[in-house]
Parts: C-alpha cells; sequence; structure tokens
C-alpha cells in the first residue's frame, strides 16, 4: 500500500514537473534574477574598463559620466533582449505543436515592407550609438542640443531626454540631433565682465583680481573644483562712462557656476575694500 502511494505520488509529481505553468514560472525566476544580477554585472565591468589609465587619462568626472551612459544603454538592450527570449519561450510553452519557421521566414518579409515605414527609427538608433560612441555628450553633461539647454538625464537607443533650468524635460529623437553644444566637456571656463568707473587704476585693479582668484585656489574647499584660477585678462571697451574688464578662469565639468558666483561675492567684498568702485552703466548691471 505504502509503496503504491510512493509511486502515486512520483507520478504525480513527475507531472506536476512537465506541466507548463510550473514551466513558464521557472523560466520568469531565471529571468528575473538574469536581469537584475545582469545589470549589476553590467554596471561593474564598465566601471572597470572605463576609467583614467596611463593611456587614457580622463578626469574622474568624465569617467563617472561615460561609465553612467554606457550602463544605461547596454541595460536597456540587456532587457530588451531577456523580454524577448522569454516571450518566445514561454509561447512555445503554451503553444508547443506551432511551428515558428513560417512566421519567422515571413518576418523578413514584413521586416521589409515595415524598413520604408520605419526609417526615422532605424536614423535615431543609428545616430545614438554614433553620439555615444564619439562620446559627443554623456549623462550628466549640461548641454544645448538643438534649442534645448538643459541637464542630460537619460540617453536611449531611440532618443536624448534633457532637463531644463525650468525643470522641463525635452525628449529629442537622436535622430535630429545635427548640432550640441556641450558645457561641461573636459574643463567649464568663465568669462566674467565687470564695468569699473573710467579712473580706476588698472595696475591696482588687476592685482586685487588675481590676488582673490588665488587665494580661492588655495582653499580646501575650492582648489578641487578650479583648474586656473580667475585672474585679469584684458580691457575690454571704454567711455567716460566706464571702463570693461574682463576675467577668465578655468574650472572642473559643471562647476563654473558655482565658482562664478562665489567669485563675484569676493570681487564686490574687495572692491569695496580698496575702495574701487564699479560703474553704473545705463541700461545693464555693473556685471554680467
Amino acid at each position: 500500500m505504502l509503496q503504491t502511494d510512493a509511486v502515486s505520488f512520483a507520478d504525480r509529481a513527475w507531472q506536476w514537473l512537465q506541466d507548463p505553468g510550473f514551466s513558464i514560472l521557472v523560466v520568469l525566476i531565471i529571468a528575473w534574477v538574469c536581469r537584475h544580477f545582469g545589470g549589476l554585472v553590467i554596471s561593474r565591468i564598465i566601471r572597470r574598463l572605463i576609467r583614467s589609465s596611463h593611456f587614457n587619462v580622463i578626469s574622474a568626472e568624465d569617467a563617472r559620466k561615460r561609465q553612467d551612459t554606457l550602463i544605461s544603454l547596454f541595460t536597456v538592450i540587456w532587457k530588451a533582449l531577456i523580454v524577448i527570449i522569454v516571450g518566445f519561450i514561454i509561447f512555445k510553452q503554451i503553444f508547443p505543436k506551432i511551428d515558428l519557421t513560417p512566421v519567422f521566414a515571413s518576418a523578413g518579409i514584413i521586416g521589409i515592407a515595415l524598413g520604408f515605414g520605419a526609417q526615422s527609427i532605424i536614423k535615431d538608433f543609428l545616430t545614438g550609438v554614433f553620439i555615444i560612441m564619439e562620446n559627443q555628450y554623456r549623462v550628466g553633461d549640461v548641454v544645448d542640443i538643438e534649442g534645448a539647454a538643459g541637464t542630460v538625464e537619460r540617453i536611449t537607443i531611440r532618443s536624448t531626454i534633457v532637463r531644463d533650468a525650468d525643470g522641463n524635460v525635452h525628449f529629442l529623437p537622436n535622430g535630429t540631433v545635427a548640432h550640441v553644444i556641450n558645457k561641461t566637456m573636459g574643463y567649464s571656463r568663465i568669462n566674467l565682465t565687470l564695468n569699473v568707473v573710467p579712473d580706476t587704476d588698472v595696475d591696482k585693479l588687476s592685482k586685487v583680481i588675481d590676488e582673490v582668484g588665488v587665494r580661492m585656489i588655495e582653499e580646501e574647499k575650492w582648489k578641487g573644483k578650479i583648474i586656473d584660477p580667475p585672474h585679469f585678462l584684458s580691457i575690454g571697451a571704454f567711455s567716460d562712462l566706464s571702463l570693461e574688464v574682463k576675467v577668465t578662469a578655468k574650472t572642473q565639468p559643471s562647476t563654473q557656476w558655482e565658482v562664478t558666483g562665489e567669485l563675484r561675492r569676493r570681487l564686490l567684498k574687495t572692491f569695496t575694500k580698496h575702495k574701487i568702485e564699479l560703474a553704473h552703466v545705463a541700461g545693464a548691471p555693473p556685471a554680467k
């Protein structure tokens, strides 16, 4: 009796294991594991491959942006492959007697027909590949793309997503990207114009500006953000009302606005201390 029950249980267990529902459940579990850990593997591999070396010297910020961009792209491709493979396996489990060979054969003809109507999608995909391969911009870069200015939040195989300063999100098909202004590639530059009264001692003014720049780059908070300290560059336009002075500096990518704000604050404070007067230009602020 016990032997009969054991055999019966074994038969039911074998039938349960052969049931398509169980197979589908196993496939879904494996797919979830591959999706989760595959993303981690992709991330680890790319972060090991894309980094500064003796033969390819790049800043830590540039390396991070490049890594984030490639991780985002390959993760999307990996997920798409999993969905396609799992969908095919589940279909075969549910409809084991259906031969998909004729479907794949006809798909080639259908694909050719659809290709003429999907040229824009193909163009978006190929342009996206070249954008990433040529490293035109990365996730986190501040760019101006076809009039959409802001921070790149995501790059997919079809489009680029940019969020502007007002929080608006711009979706740009990669195929429409013809001109890109990348404001944070490699390094950024500060070009500050000040207007002072025309009788200002230029030698004293340039010395004061240079001293402010040197003190900034010596401080722990700013030395990692400034490459070339702010310094007096040249005299611009002048009249009996004002004298235009140009100040420049080189900073790490994306830090130029923060450094500019601090530089303005320090210059105003130092000018007051040394009795350097800013000019009042009609229709324009003293500094821009």
